[in-house]
């Protein structure tokens, strides 16, 4: 990325110097981004963040912002902003006061600070809440006064550590819609850690999935959604039918899929389809409940025997049996009609509903 703004370069962590708990990792950050690192626990996103805020050292690598080396500054040296999950806010202190804090701890004048911390409770919608203490407020009162006190200074970076984690599913879906719209009207660039893919593809111009301390993709959310570059990102990211398959070599060859048999000349995949072994995902909202009409735009029909189902009011998630496949498939709720456990249906798919992954 030509405008990396926020740039690690070969970032390696090792506590013990056998095991890399962040192995090799280089991102580029564009200024103004909201760049989201999902993953499972584990995975080295909140290892990375944490060395980017300065509170952990790496053992290989560099970090830069704005070519200026973050490696040999101090976190208080740095000009990045922090947000908890657990508000890491001031007990005592009013909520003005909880938000002028780094104002005071750098000494900013006083004829400012007033007024700057004014603007960061009405950016966050509590102005009225400035003289109560925290623990009158609610949890997501509490996480907007720990947003403010992060943006109040005027940061270069603003890092979020799983800052939702903590509330209910109303709550956090506010929060996400709130966050979006500071970031807009803030332009801060933003990383954001959590494991909850559903922020991640909500929120983020950018995903980065971590598994296991490696990157496995960078890239928007609807790319990662819809053409992982590995099966862990497609399993990890949304709901997932991963079948096996074989492209043949040669101009004329043809995909076949284990225990289905050829379905659709590599021609029709796209340019690129890679000879050899396939993992084909087709994402359950891919599959097609046939009826009685022709479908002669299908690549693939197969016999699903229904093993289970969710309501999810507008739509079911149908879970079943072809052969030996296991199928999962999503139907739109007026197009479910009766189908329900223990009936076989009808499924199919086309040839652009296949996304490829070379195997092994």
């Amino acid at each position: 990325m030509s405008d990396s703004y926020l740039r690690l370069r070969n970032i390696v962590k090792s506590y013990d110097g056998i095991s890399n708990a962040v192995d090799d990792i280089n991102i580029d950050i564009a200024k103004g981004e909201f760049i989201t690192f999902l993953g499972p626990s584990g995975s080295g996103k909140t290892t990375t963040l944490m060395m980017i805020a300065g509170f952990e050292d790496p053992t290989r690598g560099t970090i830069d912002l704005d070519g200026k080396d973050l490696t040999v500054q101090k976190p208080y040296q740095r000009n990045i902003g922090m947000v908890f999950q657990n508000y890491a806010l001031f007990p005592h202190m009013t909520v003005a006061k909880n938000v002028a804090f780094p104002l005071r701890m750098r000494g900013a004048p006083r004829a400012d600070i007033g007024r700057r911390v004014a603007e960061a409770l009405e950016l966050v919608g509590l102005s009225r809440f400035s003289e109560r203490h925290p623990r009158e407020l609610s949890g997501g009162q509490q996480q907007r006064v720990a947003l403010a006190r992060g943006l109040v200074f005027r940061p270069d970076v603003l890092l979020l550590d799983e800052p939702l984690g903590a509330l209910d599913k109303n709550l956090r879906e506010q929060m996400q819609v709130e966050l979006k719209r500071i970031h807009r009207e803030v332009g801060i660039t933003m990383v954001y850690v959590t494991h909850d893919q559903t922020e991640a593809m909500t929120m983020s111009d950018r995903v980065a999935v971590f598994n296991q301390g490696r990157l496995e993709q960078v890239a928007p959310p609807l790319e990662v959604y819809g053409r992982p570059l590995t099966r862990f990102v497609g399993e990890f990211i949304g709901d997932s039918n991963f079948l096996q398959g074989r492209i043949e070599a040669g101009a004329n060859g043809k995909l076949a899929i284990d225990g289905i048999g050829p379905v659709c000349a590599a021609s029709e995949l796209g340019a690129g389809a890679p000879a050899g072994p396939v993992h084909v995902l087709i994402r359950p909202e891919r599959l097609r409940l046939i009826g009685k009409e022709p479908r002669p735009d299908l690549v693939a029909t197969v016999q699903m025997r229904v093993e289970g189902t969710v309501n999810y009011g507008d739509s079911l998630l149908v879970m079943g049996q072809s052969g030996q496949i296991p199928l999962r498939v999503r139907i739109a709720g007026m197009e479910s009609g009766d189908v329900r456990e223990g009936r076989t249906i009808s499924v199919g798919w086309c040839a652009d509903d296949m996304h490829l992954i070379p195997g092994s």
